[in-house]
């Protein structure tokens, strides 16, 4: 696989999404109804209030999936129509 085709792999299908919560920007894939691949655009503990209150309890980022809220935030823009499911 070259490069340019990882890089298509990787990125095709992705979609800026702001949180509703914090406003962070990520980029957003659903791939199915319960995967999804984001992407963040900043460092997530300088734009998200919740991975900033981990850094400040001492507690590494590296282990959390994402923000709840995030998640919760994405959720509503599927059912909002925002997202098309790719394997639906």
């Amino acid at each position: 696989m070259t490069t340019a085709e990882r890089t298509e792999f990787l990125t095709a299908g992705l979609r800026p999404h702001t949180c509703s919560d914090c406003g962070t920007c990520v980029l957003v894939k659903k791939n199915s109804w319960k995967h999804t691949s984001i992407q963040w655009t900043t460092d997530a503990a300088g734009s998200c209030p919740v991975f900033a209150e981990h850094v400040a309890a001492g507690e590494s980022t590296a282990l959390l999936d994402t923000c709840e809220k995030l998640t919760v935030s994405i959720a509503e823009s599927v059912r909002q129509g925002e997202f098309g499911v790719l394997d639906a």
